[in-house]
């Protein structure tokens, strides 16, 4: 083992891996290594609480790692992220699965980090630390390893819903929108360090506001930067395109921004949508999509969707089926409910899990069915592609171009991080195929 090291296991969403990140980024600041796990002195495990599924995956991860190490006296566990913080008392929960943990921090100590470690160094053990202050993430600048591509932007933390499912909303808390001139600053440094794609993330990215400044605002201030890269934006919530429809058309008017939008929807159904309490109906929705598509044809939608929310009907579900075969989106994150912890929806009457089991899989052939023709019009097409790493195959090389599309070139031995161009000679499913010109 290795004095003063560290390793970090990160589950869930794309604002566990920018705090993951920043933790990283935090600790060989202040003189710490990153190993691997068995090598480590530190092990900190991040996190996730939006399934069921993830958190019985992380629980059992934890007892494995108090099995391997308890009776280890110079090997620290560090608990972060949100599951320890859903409810007032999950702490309790995790500490029956890792009764041999040295800490469990809550999402704003990062800064500390070094200070608690120092602590547990000379014998502190089950400290929980919850944070005085929020912090703004954006301002703590991320290192990355030479020949990392893709770069990952807090721009703000907690929301503005009421879901009546999510419990995520009570560990990372009340909005707190990051200063755009930390958000900037950080964009630059890490593009200087050699990302070329730049993701911003939060909660829900639509409702960030700081002072005068809006997302448009934001995102232009970015994309004014003089590097050349991709930017994607992250989950939008479905209210936006209701509210700030031209704040989303500049957007996705500006160079460098990739034509993405993940736009959650969850449901087909207005009556569930209530009962969920997300606050837009299908048609205000289907109809501004349909403006969007009209004036950025090469859009891509990635969507998610809740299969058997308590009270769904047959008609329900058949809502979404028709919504889906509709919208056709390119992306399709389908989660079978379950109840989680100190929300609404766990009160509520529940539908038989075999049951939403059958709705998942059939949503989820329909969707497949969909592909098949979906890209068909990317054929021929010319133009700029980013190549991000590998592919699948020997000497063959994925990237994405302006609008997020899964593009592979084979017979490819060059560098990556680079752009080129590429003309697209094959299509199957969401995947395009092609050669460098």
């Amino acid at each position: 083992m290795l004095e003063n090291s560290f390793y970090i296991e990160t589950y869930g969403c794309t604002s566990n891996k920018a705090d993951s990140y920043i933790i990283t980024s935090i600790l060989m600041n202040s003189g710490y290594t990153q190993v691997k796990q068995d090598d480590a002195q530190f092990l900190i495990i991040n996190t996730c609480a939006v399934k069921e599924q993830t958190e019985n995956k992380i629980k059992q991860r934890l007892k494995t790692l108090h099995e391997l190490y308890q009776k280890f006296t110079n090997k620290y566990i560090i608990i972060a992220g949100c599951l320890p913080h859903i409810t007032p008392n999950y702490i309790d929960v995790i500490k029956k699965n890792i009764p041999s943990f040295s800490a469990i921090i809550d999402l704003d100590n990062f800064k500390e980090l070094p200070e608690i470690f120092d602590k547990i160094k000379i014998g502190a053990n089950e400290l929980i630390y919850k944070s005085s202050e929020i912090i703004d993430k954006s301002e703590i600048l991320i290192s990355h390893p030479k020949g990392k591509i893709t770069g990952i932007i807090p721009i703000s933390e907690g929301c503005l819903g009421s879901c009546t499912y999510c419990c995520v909303k009570h560990a990372r808390g009340k909005l707190n929108c990051y200063d755009p001139s930390n958000i900037v600053r950080n964009v630059e440094d890490q593009l200087k360090q050699g990302i070329k794609q730049v993701y911003l993330t939060s909660q829900d990215c639509s409702i960030y506001q700081h002072g005068g400044s809006q997302l448009a605002d934001l995102v232009k201030k970015i994309v004014d930067l003089d590097f050349d890269f991709f930017l994607r934006i992250g989950m939008i919530n479905p209210s936006f395109l209701i509210n700030e429809m031209e704040q989303l058309i500049s957007i996705f008017k500006l160079p460098k921004v990739y034509r993405f939008l993940h736009i959650p929807i969850q449901s087909g159904s207005n009556r569930i949508l209530l009962k969920m309490q997300r606050k837009y109906l299908i048609s205000d929705i289907a109809e501004n999509i349909d403006i969007l598509r009209k004036k950025f044809p090469s859009l891509t939608i990635s969507t998610d969707i809740i299969c058997g929310f308590p009270g769904e009907t047959e008609y329900d579900f058949l809502r979404t089926v028709n919504l889906m075969k509709w919208l056709k989106p390119e992306i399709i994150n389908i989660s079978k409910f379950t109840p989680r912890p100190g929300t609404k929806a766990k009160e509520m009457k529940q539908i038989n899990s075999r049951t939403i089991k059958e709705r998942s899989i059939r949503l989820s052939n329909i969707f497949k069915n969909s592909l098949e023709y979906i890209n068909n019009a990317w054929k021929d097409w010319e133009g700029k592609v980013l190549l991000l790493h590998k592919g699948s195959e020997p000497f063959q090389a994925f990237g994405r171009n302006f609008a997020y599309k899964n593009i592979f070139i084979n017979q490819y031995d060059g560098d990556f991080g680079v752009f080129t161009k590429v003309r697209i000679d094959r299509v199957e499913g969401f995947n395009l195929y092609g050669k460098l010109i």
